[in-house]
């Protein structure tokens, strides 16, 4: 044994020195050499390449080798072969899914088979595996249960994805990937990922380059093959081919997924199927999309999953004369249609964001918790390059916003259909977006606009999404490129969930309203002193005192209707302005002595 390993050795060497001198080896066939081992071996190698192919043969051939032993040796187990497949088949049947056979017409049809193959085998040890019609419902009973297997997509993808594996030092030489590995790879239901070691030099940057390149070598369609670098290791990537698209059709709303903005935001599903979830507490929000990409269905999830929620208000600019904001009117607190209404709007936010900021400061507090007493709120501004074209001196609120809104729960959210460097390369806004959603856009440099410098260099294109809804999403819990598609909210949803949400929506805190009064009062000035301000009328004068004032509040609250009254008629019947209304009816409500009994209507409680 060892003198034919000495001389293998020496064949070696000998064929690396001729190698090395030029000279390439040759085998010579002479005219006595046999033909059964080359025979052999051919035959060997293409049953093995089409193993798959041949698996119901290889079972049907150990099903009758294993009747021949149990019927030579243990002809009395048969009861126990019965039984025994049984109980396989009920636990393939019901829990299937532990061995990968997700689907019900998977788990059936394995646990059918595990039955004819085990009553067959019990049958052959009672009698004899030659016992007619044995042999015969062998081979038939075979051939029609192969024709699942055979026609069974995942067995077929399997089949294709092995061969490209083993192809995969060719692919990568042709590609420029040369010496990279496939260290393993996974078969799902929208086609196979694997994950990838590059060569000593290579990055995740150079394989995104050659994407295209990649698609043409594994032979898929255009825009099937993704590229996610694997952070624990710079010189890994996780390659996924999509033989079929799970967007191609439009997803459902399910409805609300949050009550609360200290929730994550449910958006949509990724092609795997895991939802998108993103936070916008102390976060603003950039959404961006040329038009018909889907950018006003991602809108109105983030509108129906806000009005959800009992803790923040909803401001809304829409200088498209309302067209998308409106049907959600009821929701929204304050809707800004013209560019003197959004200037308004944006700095009464900046007062609000002021007057917080004061009150946190006078109390030592950081950061403004949002409650159902004290909301946070949210400015959506749905064309953004409509306001800096129209209103500029809203766009300079919104920079104020976007520095210095995070810690008292002011939040601004920017959509547009046209990412250019004007509208979105100037202040402070892009750059504080922590929340960034692209839709598909047209243009190569739009990327980098929307969503950051360098990020079409890393793979995030949206350029290629080919289906309205679909969007990439880059925020800190979200740092690789996934593709996703946002949920489907139509317009008849739409009445519905404003319908559902509106009763619940909550005011504005006192802090932020006596803020407001005050930019209120602030701006009205300079009128006042050209001509006296008229006393208010109302049902009663003015009180000349504060004491006046609380038992005129509290005999309107005692003697309101069952709907309640309205914060005007309260500030018309007391004379008091809209702060103080809100500060004593917050004081009334903490003592369960007062209810908000719908939006902006108050009445005292029974029991009070």
């Amino acid at each position: 044994m060892s003198r034919h390993r000495t001389s293998r050795r020496r064949l070696r060497r000998n064929a690396r020195r001729l190698r090395r001198d030029g000279i390439e080896p040759m085998i010579m066939l002479s005219d006595d050499l046999e033909f059964a081992p080359i025979a052999i071996v051919v035959i060997t190698r293409v049953m093995w390449r089409y193993r798959s192919e041949l698996a119901p043969f290889t079972v049907a051939l150990l099903t009758f080798t294993g009747a021949m032993i149990l019927r030579a040796h243990y002809p009395t187990w048969w009861p126990t072969v019965l039984i025994l497949s049984g109980v396989i088949a009920w636990a393939l049947a019901f829990f299937g899914r532990w061995v990968n056979l997700p689907r019900p017409i998977e788990r059936g049809y394995a646990a059918a088979l595990v039955l004819l193959i085990g009553g067959w085998l019990a049958m052959a040890a009672a009698l004899d595996p030659f016992t007619p019609p044995l042999p015969a419902v062998l081979g038939v009973g075979g051939m029609l249960a192969a024709v699942p297997w055979w026609a069974h997509r995942r067995r077929r993808a399997r089949v294709r994805v092995e061969r490209t594996l083993n192809a995969w030092p060719d692919i990568a030489q042709a590609v420029g990937l040369a010496g990279s590995r496939i260290q393993s790879a996974i078969i799902d239901l929208w086609g196979w990922r694997a994950r990838i070691a590059l060569a000593r030099g290579q990055t995740v940057e150079d394989a995104v380059a050659k994407l295209p390149a990649l698609e043409s070598a594994l032979g898929t369609r255009r825009g099937a093959a993704r590229i996610q670098p694997i952070p624990e290791r710079a010189n890994r990537l996780e390659l996924r081919v999509i033989e079929t698209d799970p967007h191609a059709d439009a997803i459902a709303w399910p409805g609300p997924s949050i009550t609360s903005i200290t929730q994550p935001v449910k958006l949509g599903l990724f092609e795997e199927g895991s939802p998108v979830r993103v936070s916008l507490l102390r976060r603003h929000a950039l959404i961006g999309g040329v038009a018909g990409a889907g950018k006003s269905g991602g809108v109105n999830v983030l509108l129906g999953d806000l009005s959800a929620c009992s803790d923040v208000i909803i401001w809304g600019i829409d200088l498209k004369r309302g067209m998308e904001l409106l049907p959600w009117a009821s929701c929204l607190d304050r809707l800004a249609t013209t560019p003197q209404e959004a200037e308004a709007l944006m700095a009464d936010a900046v007062a609000i964001l002021d007057g917080r900021a004061d009150a946190l400061a006078q109390y030592g507090q950081r950061v403004w918790e949002p409650r159902p007493d004290a909301p946070a709120l949210i400015v959506l501004i749905d064309e953004y390059a409509e306001l800096v074209d129209e209103a500029p001196g809203a766009v300079r609120h919104a920079d104020s916003i976007a520095r210095r809104g995070r810690a008292v729960a002011v939040t601004l959210v920017a959509a547009t259909q046209r990412p250019s460097q004007k509208a979105m390369g100037q202040g402070a806004v892009r750059s504080q977006m922590d929340v960034r959603l692209s839709f598909r856009v047209r243009e190569r440099r739009d990327v980098d606009l929307i969503l950051g410098q360098g990020m079409l260099k890393s793979g995030w294109h949206p350029h290629t999404l080919d289906a309205p809804g679909k969007f990439l999403i880059s925020a800190p819990e979200h740092d690789i490129p996934r593709r996703a598609r946002t949920f489907l909210l139509d317009d008849d949803g739409v009445q519905r969930t404003t319908a559902r949400h509106t009763p619940h929506r909550p005011p504005l805190d006192p802090i932020s309203a006596a803020a407001l009064e005050a930019a209120t009062d602030d701006r009205e000035k300079p009128s006042q002193t050209a001509e006296p301000k008229e006393a208010p009328h109302g049902k009663h004068a003015r009180p000349d005192s504060t004491d006046s004032a609380e038992a005129t509040l509290w005999t309107a609250l005692r003697d309101a209707p069952h709907d309640g009254v309205s914060i005007d008629d309260l500030m018309r019947t007391t004379g008091m302005g809209r702060s103080w209304i809100y500060y004593r009816l917050q004081e009334h409500s903490r003592a369960d002595r007062a209810s908000q009994v719908s939006r902006g209507r108050w009445r005292a409680t029974p029991d009070s």
